[in-house]
């Protein structure tokens, strides 16, 4: 048995960080009086089912162009390692795939019985996360060595991940439910940024043009300031506008170790102390978004 390999390969680290926007868009149904466990349950399986399939081929991706060299900083991978071979990995995307469909689509049947149209669209948006999941580092045309990835991360961490899970429950939106998916996008990007700053040189060497790449270290810790406080103040404008109450604020605790995270990210000299920021981040967005769901959930 490989379980040892086959756990690092999935990057568990990574994993809060994936169901933080279902946790956000269940929030934003609940303050709209819309709860369902069997949904909300359906939903989080799936959402995971999608950051295993793209940390699978994130891995196998980079693998096999060579991205994952000797001089990279981050924890080695599976197929760099030789702890699992190309074909192993394949065939636990492929299975991964399959789970993951299953999950979709009891999920869809549980949310839109009887709503043709609704199960079509979402369908539809499942299938295209499946394809990001997998083309982010697979293929020629991966979207993530052009730099596309941190669109890809902020649209479906954020705007899909958000929005798409408030109406599994309501069945409609709101104007103001955009403010806190683009928050949470905004900080899944920042997750991603500090991945790529770390393996600027790795990257650049491997001829991935990541944003960061394009942009170069000094611009793109310019970016990452951006991409925080943007996320601070469309979250506190949501609660305003929202005329929340103290207990739904406490979400906004979460900014106070990533203001402290953006003091060290100014100091950072050499790539890898980029790299226990990014548990830094990725645990402060997650405890944001559990806050988030208790203040309009568990405590209305």
């Amino acid at each position: 048995m490989k379980t040892k390999a086959w756990l690092s390969a999935v990057r568990l680290r990574t994993l809060p960080l994936s169901v933080s926007g279902i946790l956000i868009g269940s929030g934003l149904a609940a303050m709209y009086g819309s709860t369902d466990w069997v949904i909300f349950i359906l939903a989080l399986l799936s959402t995971l089912g999608l950051q295993i399939i793209s940390n699978l081929a994130n891995d196998y991706g980079d693998g096999i162009k060579g991205t994952d060299n000797e001089d990279r900083i981050g924890p080695k991978r599976a197929y760099q390692s030789g702890a699992l071979s190309r074909k192993e990995l394949k065939m636990g995307i492929l299975v991964s795939i399959l789970i993951t469909l299953v999950f979709i689509g009891l999920l869809l049947y549980k949310a839109f019985e009887g709503m043709p149209e609704y199960f079509l669209l979402f369908t539809v948006l499942g299938g295209l996360a499946v394809w990001s999941a997998i083309r982010y580092t697979v293929g020629d045309a991966a979207y993530g060595y052009k730099g596309l990835g941190d669109l890809f991360v902020f649209s479906f961490f954020g705007l899909v991940s958000v929005l798409g899970s408030m109406f599994l429950f309501t069945k409609y939106l709101t104007v103001i439910a955009v403010l806190p998916a683009i928050s949470i996008g905004l900080l899944s990007t920042a997750v991603l940024n500090l991945n790529n700053l770390r393996d600027h040189n790795s990257d650049l060497s491997a001829g991935k043009n990541t944003l960061v790449v394009k942009l170069g270290i000094k611009r793109a810790k310019y970016y990452h300031y951006f991409l925080l406080v943007g996320s601070f103040l469309c979250m506190v404008l949501f609660l305003v506008l929202s005329k929340s109450v103290w207990y739904q604020a406490l979400c906004l605790l979460a900014y106070i170790p990533l203001a402290l995270h953006l003091r060290k990210v100014v100091r950072v000299q050499v790539p890898q102390d980029f790299d226990p920021e990014l548990k830094k981040v990725a645990l402060s967005t997650f405890f944001m978004a559990v806050f988030f769901y208790l203040g309009f959930n568990i405590f209305l």
